[in-house]
């Protein structure tokens, strides 16, 4: 198991020239980092989830950021292969206020130190993350880099100050698969369901019979692993491409729905992919979650815009304005669609519809994306809200005070 290594004094600096000093664990190579996509710098966001560190941190989505968690201890429960959303991570680094050295799990595998070592990812601990959340909340997320306590700060705020950020940046590409599978895969492959279900529900034995199952082809973006599980897991055939695929390549197959997954960086800068999902609009229902809402939301007409500070946990809370019931809900993106944006496409119809489109079609399409937030039910931290109001009509209800908590 790899160990990580003797601890150093660092700082994190962000743009403005606000310092914040801590300790350096895990790999950060010597002076100041050249290239924008190196470990250490990137725009530094806060994350407000109690649990779920495991899934943040291997979650495609927080490409090029450095992420604050606020919650006071990371690491308790280690790291286990089980729980990666993708094979690895992608993020720039992260600030804790403490790092626990020894996790207690059985599930545990290694520590987060370990974890973080090994895939050279830079961690800031024993940081006043109270104190740089509150800034970041005033100030909005800002360029920052990590480096080691001897490199000149001067030097350095030069630097962050010539990182260009996320606006305008196609990360897609980095994180996304580069071709798209064969065949659509069912439930059958892997291990699909939770050992710890919710109470009142069966874990499936054996998946649907192929003539019930719907095929979904999946836009990967940056996808989690969640979303092709949960998927799956509800009895769909499932089938990855990549976000350069032509419309063609999606519809091989007779699709009966396009999902478009989450991602990373700049909805505006993804021109190929707009483009194709506008001759994709009324020709087969679309879903967008998260960065694929926002591709969505310009596919029609709409247009974006960069939150001050983004939504990043999964304690977001969301009222449903048709019963009045909130919902807390996981949430990660730094980008929104402009409602009005979107009315003023449609005609200034607030309703569902898209040119001449067929309704039932129009209505796939374009209701999951005409709201300004993002309700994304898939990151295995999730809360059980969603899973609750899915299961409102069955009078089946998950109840997380009999399930463990899986972080």
């Amino acid at each position: 198991m790899t160990q990580p290594r003797e601890a150093r004094t660092g700082y994190l600096l962000l743009e403005d020239g606000r310092r914040f000093d801590g300790v350096l664990i895990a790999s950060l190579p010597e002076g100041i980092p050249a290239e924008n996509t190196a470990p250490g710098i990137g725009e530094v966001v806060f994350q407000t989830g109690m649990s779920g560190y495991q899934e943040v941190i291997t979650d495609p989505s927080y490409r090029g950021q450095i992420v604050t968690f606020t919650a006071p201890h990371i690491g308790n429960t280690g790291m286990n292969r089980d729980d990666d959303e993708a094979p690895g991570p992608a993020l720039a680094g992260i600030v804790v206020r403490s790092l626990t050295e020894r996790p207690s799990s059985w599930r545990s595998e290694e520590s987060l130190g370990a974890f973080l070592e090994r895939h050279r990812i830079p961690c800031l601990t024993e940081v006043d993350t109270r104190a740089l959340t509150r800034h970041l909340r005033e100030a909005g997320a800002l360029r920052g880099i990590m480096l080691q306590g001897s490199v000149d700060s001067e030097v350095a705020l030069a630097r962050v100050r010539a990182f260009p950020g996320l606006v305008g940046r196609d990360l897609v590409r980095e994180v996304a698969v580069a071709r798209p599978e064969e065949t659509y895969r069912g439930g059958g492959e892997d291990v699909l369901f939770d050992e710890f279900p919710f109470q009142g529900e069966a874990v499936a034995d054996r998946p649907a019979s192929r003539e019930n199952q719907k095929k979904i082809t999946l836009i990967h973006c940056g996808m989690k692993n969640g979303i092709d599980l949960a998927l799956r897991r509800h009895g769909a055939r499932v089938r990855i491409v990549p976000p350069s695929a032509s419309a063609e390549e999606i519809l091989s197959g007779h699709p009966d729905g396009l999902l478009i997954s989450n991602g990373p960086g700049d909805p505006d800068a993804l021109v190929g992919l707009i483009g194709t999902l506008k001759t994709l609009v009324g020709r087969v229902p679309m879903l967008g979650i998260c960065l694929g809402h926002q591709v969505l939301g310009l596919a029609v007409g709409g247009k974006t815009y960069k939150m001050k500070f983004g939504h990043h946990g999964i304690n977001h809370p969301v009222r449903d304005l048709q019963t009045g019931a909130v919902l807390v809900t996981s949430q990660n993106h730094g980008f929104a669609v402009d409602p009005d944006s979107l009315r003023a496409a449609a005609g200034g119809d607030r309703g569902a519809r898209y040119g001449e489109t067929p309704k039932r079609t129009a209505t796939a399409t374009v209701a999951c994306i005409s709201r300004p937030r993002m309700i994304p039910p898939h990151v295995a931290g999730n809360p059980a809200d969603m899973a609750n109001r899915r299961r409102r009509k069955s009078g089946r209800y998950a109840c997380p005070s009999t399930r463990p908590l899986r972080f």
